[in-house]
């Protein structure tokens, strides 16, 4: 599994991607920087990628990361957003699923909108 990271000024967040095209695509565009948006619990930015959806799908899990096409943008599910009914995870319309958060997502909760953010590869050492 190829993971990333995302670094905030004050925070890392460890994302382990799924081998989609979709994933893959992000994976290559790496590294890069961006300035989130925040609705309700749900991390958004746009990127360097375009693709048609995968997989898609609208209800999501704690901590689920996605491509959203209609907005070009890389997606972090960590609780509700305003499309959310109980309390689940929902995106707005279908996004491509493409990994998850390792890890605490609590931490999430503190991204403020607007923070500044990057993703770059984690490169795994080859093992013998």
């Amino acid at each position: 599994m190829k993971r990333m990271i995302m670094r905030t000024p004050n925070q890392v967040f460890e994302i382990g991607l799924n081998d989609s095209d979709t994933a893959k695509a992000i994976w290559l565009a790496l590294p890069l920087e961006a300035y989130v948006n925040v609705w309700g619990e749900e991390i958004y930015f746009e990127i360097p990628v375009d693709m048609g959806i995968e997989n898609g799908k609208t209800i999501m899990e704690v901590g689920e990361a996605a491509y959203w096409p209609s907005g070009k943008a890389f997606c972090l599910f960590f609780g509700p957003t305003p499309a959310s009914v109980g309390g689940v995870p929902t995106a707005i319309s279908d996004v491509s699923p493409v990994g998850m958060v390792i890890g605490d997502t609590r931490e999430l909760t503190k991204v403020g909108d607007r923070t500044r953010v990057v993703l770059d590869r984690i490169i795994q050492e080859e093992r013998t």
